[in-house]
């Protein structure tokens, strides 16, 4: 039996004349992702992106796992392929389904008949094969309305292929589609989620993560390398920059108003990441400041923050509940470890009374003690970068 891969598009479908380009890029990203799992032939029409293993030896099980996580997907289904023709359809259903329907006590049958050459119509095709299957399974009745089965049967230009019930896709757009990112990476709970909502927009992700040694543990620093490690699945293979902040955070605390501690850093961070940004002709900044929900992120603070750069920020929590991100997280699966007891740098010389509504002529006024340019420059030529792959 011919056991093929069907991944339906999204909004890909919604383009214009540059469709094409888009489904060339997310066909590129499922013929990379599926190296290890053999050699299999994709290609696109009609709006669905199609896998069929070149041999036996290919894992389609690893494969049908790894294509959920794709971006550009919105549902993924494990078919047989079988000629165009009535009665063939009906015993591909009844062998390939036939555990499936065993196990559902109710079903129901919906054609798609793309290939208008074919003699019957959709509902005839439904009602044919339907009730075939309801005699070869006596014990599965029918229900058109909330069936615990749904076999579909989709009439395509090169076969008939018959499947259950997709399973959902990470939807978005190809990654790659929309240029590159630097995103800041943390080992809290939001910027894993961050850097993943901004790679299903399309985005190529270059994860950057500010080091605090001694004041940060090395256990700290592998968090986020494992962190980058469970993105990797959606974001694809990464170059975490890691970037020495230690000098620059003993400079602050030395030599600044306490109160103006965290918002002169996220300065800082916003200059380094700039500046990998301009390296790596990333077209904007991503973080994962949520508004309101420690004293940076005020609009006044933010605003503070972003006013020292002029690559943009994009902020994709920014408006989020904190219980929107934690499922987001969880579903991930990012939660877990971002949860291990392990401080980041944000946590070194937190102010007691931070300025939470700073004004820029007083942060400008507070940070003119320090030598900005020297200071960024010797952390951007001392970054350590970790490639992360699957």
């Amino acid at each position: 039996m011919n056991d093929i891969i069907l991944l339906k598009q999204g909004e890909m479908v919604l383009k214009g004349l540059n469709r094409k380009s888009f489904e060339m890029r997310l066909c590129g990203n499922v013929r990379r992702r599926l190296e290890r799992f053999g050699k299999f032939n994709i290609y696109t029409t009609q709006s669905t992106v199609y896998v069929e293993p070149k041999d036996d030896s290919c894992d389609m099980d690893g494969a049908f796992e790894a294509v959920q996580k794709i971006f550009g997907i919105v549902s993924v289904s494990r078919a047989a392929a079988c000629a165009k023709d009535k009665d063939a359809i009906f015993e591909t259903a009844k062998s390939y389904l036939g555990d499936a329907m065993r196990a559902a006590p109710t079903f129901k049958v919906e054609s798609k008949r793309s290939d208008k050459a074919f003699p019957m119509t959709s509902i005839q095709l439904s009602q044919y094969v339907g009730g075939l299957l309801a005699d070869a399974f006596p014990d599965t009745k029918v229900d058109v309305h909330n069936p615990a089965l749904t076999v579909t049967v989709e009439v395509r230009d090169f076969a008939a292929y018959v499947h259950g019930t997709p399973v959902p896709g990470a939807g978005g757009m190809p990654l790659g589609a929309n240029g590159s990112v630097v995103s800041l990476l943390s080992g809290g709970i939001d910027s894993p989620v961050s850097t993943y909502m901004a790679a299903k927009r399309g985005v190529s992700v270059i994860p950057v993560h500010f080091f605090s040694f001694p004041y940060t543990s090395e256990q700290a620093k592998e968090k986020v390398i494992e962190l980058a490690r469970i993105l990797v699945d959606y974001c694809g293979r990464m170059t975490l920059q890691i970037v020495p902040f230690t000098h620059i955070q003993e400079e602050i605390h030395d030599k600044c108003p306490e109160e103006y501690f965290t918002v002169i850093m996220r300065r800082f961070m916003m200059r380094i990441a700039e500046k990998i940004a301009l390296d790596n002709r990333c077209a904007a900044m991503i973080t994962g400041e949520n508004l309101g929900q420690v004293a940076s992120q005020t609009m006044e603070a933010m605003a503070v923050t972003e006013a020292c750069v002029s690559v943009p920020i994009l902020r994709p929590l920014i408006c989020l509940d904190k219980n929107d991100i934690i499922v987001a997280a969880r579903k991930i699966g990012t939660f877990d470890t971002s949860i291990l007891p392990y401080e980041d740098c944000c946590t070194v010389f937190t102010p007691r009374h931070p300025r939470t509504r700073p004004k820029l002529q007083d942060v400008e006024a507070a940070e003119s003690v320090l030598d900005v340019d020297a200071l960024v420059r010797e952390a951007f030529e001392n970054i350590e970068r970790v490639k992360i792959e699957r």
